[in-house]
């Protein structure tokens, strides 16, 4: 008994060493892959979809402003205020969830950038509560450790934005014809308006529901942590 103790104990620290390890290799060194690519490449064959993983890394330096500010008035507005977790916007979507399903509406989320980010780049692309343990675990990791700004500059690099399209540089190329850095401002918000269903909204052919949505989300101003009109 007393070695199992001992070999899951350091088993647990190794898991340890080895999560926390490859948080910090990523604070500086670009993720190649995410899980979900993978999936998708897996999938392909059985729903149609392409094949290709078109996907090409481009330094936050290299990526017009405005797209950090429309994915955050999108899609994380307290981005700057939370620790990775907003937990108000949990407790509300606990409140509004049962009755959203009584009527048949779709429950309402409660998912940050970072969280988005956790899961993008470490964890499977299905749920279950084995999963949401560990995105918890990283989202606290990387806030801690890459910070605001290396979050959003990971966030923007490897979330889909269409079939086979991953990362801003990519998405521009497809959908506009242009680079990360010469996207205009009304083309980042186009982007960032299709991102809760970036395969069933095309940024580059919106509906008119996507350039409803686009027309706000670049509105206000990010400043040293803070969002102002």
């Amino acid at each position: 008994m007393r070695a199992i103790l001992v070999w899951t104990w350091r088993t647990m620290v190794a898991g340890i060493v080895g999560i926390v390890a490859v948080v910090a290799i990523f604070r500086v060194v670009p993720p190649a892959f995410t899980p979900l690519m993978l999936w998708r490449f897996v999938q392909a064959p059985f729903t149609g979809k392409s094949l290709l993983v078109r996907h090409q890394w481009v330094a936050a330096s290299d990526v017009n402003p405005t797209v950090f500010r429309a994915v955050i008035n999108s899609e994380d507005r307290k981005f700057y205020r939370h620790g990775g977790i907003d937990w108000d916007a949990v407790r509300a979507a606990e409140r509004a969830n049962p009755g959203r399903i009584k009527r048949g509406k779709p429950p309402r989320g409660a998912s940050t950038i970072t969280m988005q980010t956790a899961k993008n780049v470490f964890l499977v692309p299905w749920r279950s509560m084995v999963r949401k343990a560990f995105e918890v675990v990283f989202v606290y990791l990387i806030e801690a450790i890459w910070g605001k700004q290396r979050i959003l500059e990971v966030y923007v690099n490897m979330i889909e934005w269409g079939d086979g399209i991953y990362g801003v540089q990519q998405a521009a190329r497809q959908h506009f014809g242009t680079t990360a850095a010469e996207l205009r401002p009304d083309q980042a918000a186009l982007l960032a308006a299709v991102l809760p269903n970036p395969r069933k909204f095309n940024a580059g052919k919106p509906s008119p529901y996507i350039k409803r949505k686009a027309s706000g989300s670049v509105r206000g101003r990010v400043v040293g942590g803070t969002r102002t009109k």
